[in-house]
């Protein structure tokens, strides 16, 4: 038997909907099903406007136009984070300045952000691993008293919560994914939530080549032109009618999802007690999850590989995470750190993730918890 790390699923009408977007003879974006979901986002989430685009990577890159990053602009964000957290905003010239983790969430330190600051900061980007959410208060009152944006980096967040609001819908912008290893799932594909009203029609016009045809197709202009920069950011319709089919049962995953999560961490917990192995810290008060991972931390950087190669050869195909970005050739081209990021480089050499997916049976959650328990009651 083999437990693949992840796999992706449907879980209602994506073939049928993907059918009848066909059938509807729009296929190139922003139909029936692109609309849905906008609304489905806006009213869920609380954002201002929702614009789905192809990746979460296109909604961070919007992001850094609608900042109006220009070179040497510096972007604080973590280390502890998906290239195209930074990429998106050195695109534009801007600087990435890395901030060390929290050693309880692996979210940015909110503590560290304010010396992180110079004239050259124009904007603070959160993300909230694991889908649990940063300390967003602290973040945007910092933000606001400095003048700065604030783009959250929700691709892992849907749907999780922080004191009775969505991830992504707090800060100015909010970046979700919805690539196949996410909760909520079409492939590839993403959204951009503009939760700032100043930012919504710039960001339409982005998203459509840096053109108004969002606007003429309203009917509030007589034609439409290049009126700024922008580019191809729109999916197909056919990603958003598989991604509407998954929004139907968005609240049924998210809900497997923190029962799988529940399950590893019962079978795991005596070995936590016993110093073992580490499981991840009880979420802030306030905050809610979405089960989008389960992770644990060896207790040494070199019992990682050999706990990996044991997992592998029971079937279990469980895989590390990211390799810092500050400790990346592109990373210390591009950024620079600020300051000693020892949380980073502590718990990024010692963490692993076990399979999650929608599907993944509680029975075969518990024989991974069993072939890691395994692991750690032979040495």
């Amino acid at each position: 038997m083999s437990t693949p790390f992840n796999k992706p699923f449907t879980i209602g009408a994506e073939l049928e909907y993907i059918t009848d977007a066909v059938a509807r003879g729009h296929l190139s974006g922003d139909g029936h099903y692109t609309k849905l979901c906008h609304r489905w986002l806006e009213q869920n989430l609380g954002a201002q406007r929702a614009l789905l685009t192809h990746s979460c990577t296109a909604a961070l890159e919007m992001a850094a136009i609608l900042c109006d990053i220009r070179p040497g602009d510096e972007v604080i964000m973590p280390s502890y984070t998906f290239v195209s957290t930074a990429n998106a905003f050195v695109l534009r010239g801007g600087v990435p300045v890395f901030v060390d983790i929290r050693r309880d969430t692996l979210n940015l330190d909110e503590s560290l952000i304010e010396a992180a600051i110079t004239p050259k900061t124009k904007a603070i980007v959160p993300v909230h691993y694991a889908g649990v959410a940063c300390e967003m208060d602290a973040i945007m009152a910092l933000a606001r008293r400095g003048g700065l944006l604030v783009v959250e980096d929700a691709a892992q967040a849907v749907l999780s919560d922080y004191r009775g609001r969505r991830p992504g819908a707090i800060g100015d912008l909010g970046c979700l994914s919805f690539h196949e290893t996410k909760n909520v799932i079409s492939g590839e594909g993403g959204a951009l939530l503009v939760n700032n009203p100043a930012l919504i029609e710039r960001a339409e016009i982005i998203r459509e080549k840096g053109t108004n045809r969002s606007q003429f197709f309203r009917g509030e202009v007589d034609k439409y032109t290049w009126v700024d920069i922008g580019s191809s950011f729109l999916p197909s319709e056919l990603i958003g009618a598989f991604l509407w089919a998954q929004l139907e049962h968005a609240e049924a995953i998210i809900a497997q999802r923190r029962r799988l999560c529940a399950v590893y961490r019962e079978a795991l917990q005596d070995l936590a007690d016993a110093g073992r192995l580490l499981l991840p810290q009880p979420e802030p008060e306030g905050v809610s999850g979405n089960g989008h991972m389960f992770y644990l931390f060896t207790r040494t950087a070199a019992e990682r590989p050999a706990l990996l190669a044991h997992l592998k050869a029971a079937g279990v195909h469980a895989v590390f995470h990211y390799v810092p970005l500050h400790a990346s050739p592109a990373g210390r081209r591009y950024g620079r750190a600020a300051g000693p990021l020892p949380v980073t480089e502590d718990l990024a050499e010692r963490l692993v993730r076990l399979p999650l997916y929608y599907g993944l049976a509680e029975d075969e959650a518990r024989r991974v918890a069993a072939a890691v328990r395994q692991f750690f009651e032979s040495r």
